[in-house]
């Protein structure tokens, strides 16, 4: 029996066969791991994408900003849209149309327009992936539920490996001509099998419908775009300046027009009482610029491989293995090890290895010969990966203990919005550092690097700010 508008809390879940339960786990995961893998593998491909469509070299970090731009914005409604309608229903919505959305990017006949259908496909994941931990709550009850829920990480682990590998070999494989389109075109085997395991879901909603807010949800997208689009030009003038100013306006209105939402007894897109006190507004600082300096980071190492030394997408997404493994061996340690132990020092640790990561890396591109590949480059990148990966699980469980038990939905919806709207502007700003740096290529490899360098030190500043003074915080008890 479905699980309706007015029950209260969610039923205990149906007798329904084990396997049943474990498909419908699987066809969730699928989906997950379909959003993570656009979100990396377009940006091993971008050159080649430009090298084909033309138009500005300024597009390439767009053919992944966009996406993750629109994802981000779109989220908040998206998990409200699952509380009305019903998370089952939404979540088919969502990936029909993610698969055609993927296949209109594959058939794209020039950059704009792939830079527009990228931001199409964007908003239909975030109607998906608000409603994967609804779903699995509703299917799953006792000790089943955090198994499954601790699945997550491990997927979401693989993809960001298999990501840039992945790109690179469908990319260079150049399948029946398909060429970079080949990376858009595995979606639909993937939809197909995540649409035939749907009907395994089991439908949920809120227990009380919640209203949507178009008012809010306006002023929050427009304020988001004003601040974040002018930024991502690489060299902003004072036109952008401006601009952006003005989007911060907009996003204080959005926060009053919140405020009065609740005033009057209605379900606001964003809880004011998180933005109140010190340390959850640090994560969310310390969110946007890991996210961006992490993202900034693997799209300089694709421009200069790829763009400044010609070597294609294979190498650029064989390079970046390293990174990724380092990430997903460290950030299983820091979980299941050393967090537990150790606390949120384990944070405050991963961000000084991924600076030293960094900082090897931009004494790789020095090392090398002006049209050299960097040799020692798959080392230092390595050690980045480790410290990006210690430094997500303590950040996240830390930024959750601000808030409170009825607010961490919202607070986590926020920081995943967030952390999108980080990653967009560091593949844009930084790779806009990179596109914009005259000389030779290694040359505009270290400055984007530094630019790197620099977000790093403020996601350390907002990390302390959000650990200061507060008792427990160096330790996992």
């Amino acid at each position: 029996m479905s699980h309706t508008a007015g029950t209260g809390t969610p039923p205990a879940a149906p007798a329904a066969p084990y396997a049943r339960r474990w498909t419908a786990l699987a066809a969730l995961l699928a989906a997950e791991a379909m959003n993570l893998l656009d979100a990396t593998i377009v940006q091993v491909a971008g050159p080649v994408i430009h090298t084909d469509l033309g138009g500005p070299e300024a597009d390439i970090p767009w053919f992944s900003a966009s996406y993750t731009l629109a994802f981000a914005l779109g989220l908040l409604t998206g998990a409200r849209l699952g509380d009305i309608h019903g998370r089952k229903r939404v979540f088919r919505v969502g990936v029909l149309a993610f698969a055609a959305t993927s296949l209109a990017c594959a058939l794209a006949p020039t950059a704009g327009a792939l830079i527009g259908l990228r931001a199409l496909q964007g908003a239909a994941a975030a109607v998906i992936i608000p409603q994967t931990f609804g779903l699995i709550r509703a299917m799953f009850t006792g000790d089943e539920l955090p198994k499954s829920l601790g699945m997550i990480g491990p997927v979401m682990g693989l993809s960001a490996v298999a990501g840039p590998a992945l790109g690179g070999i469908l990319t260079h494989a150049d399948l029946l001509g398909t060429s970079w389109r080949a990376v858009f075109l595995v979606n639909l085997p993937l939809a197909a099998a995540v649409l035939a395991a749907a009907p395994r879901l089991r439908e949920d909603r809120a227990p009380v419908r919640p209203r949507l807010d178009p008012a809010g949800t306006a002023l929050a997208m427009l304020g988001t775009a004003l601040l974040v689009c002018p930024l991502a030009t690489g060299h902003p003038g004072p036109a952008a300046w401006a601009t952006a100013a003005a989007g911060a306006a907009v996003l204080a209105a959005f926060v009053a027009h919140q405020r009065r939402t609740v005033r009057r007894g209605l379900a606001p897109l964003v809880a004011p009482a998180l933005l109140r006190g010190r340390a959850f507004p640090a994560a969310l600082a310390a969110s946007a610029f890991f996210f961006a300096a992490v993202n900034g980071a693997m799209i300089t190492v694709v421009l200069h491989l790829e763009q400044g030394l010609h070597d294609g997408p294979l190498t650029a997404g064989l390079t970046l293995v390293p990174w990724s493994v380092g990430l997903a061996v460290a950030s299983w340690a820091a979980g299941s090890h050393l967090v537990p132990r150790y606390g949120a020092r384990v944070m405050h640790s991963g961000t000084a290895i991924l600076a030293t990561g960094l900082a090897a890396a931009a004494l790789a591109y020095r090392a090398a010969a002006p049209d050299g590949y960097p040799t020692a480059l798959p080392f230092a990148l390595t050690v980045a990966g480790i410290g990006a990966g210690l430094f997500t699980p303590p950040f996240f469980t830390t930024a959750l203990r601000a808030v409170g038990p009825q607010e961490t939905g919202s607070a986590a919806g926020l920081l995943n919005a967030v952390q999108q709207l980080g990653g967009t502007l560091g593949v844009a700003v930084v790779g806009g550092v990179y596109l914009n740096t005259t000389g030779i290529a290694r040359t505009a490899a270290e400055h984007a690097l530094g630019a790197a360098a620099a977000l790093l030190a403020a996601t350390a500043a907002a990390a302390c700010a959000m650990t200061a003074g507060r008792p427990g915080t160096g330790s996992g008890t």
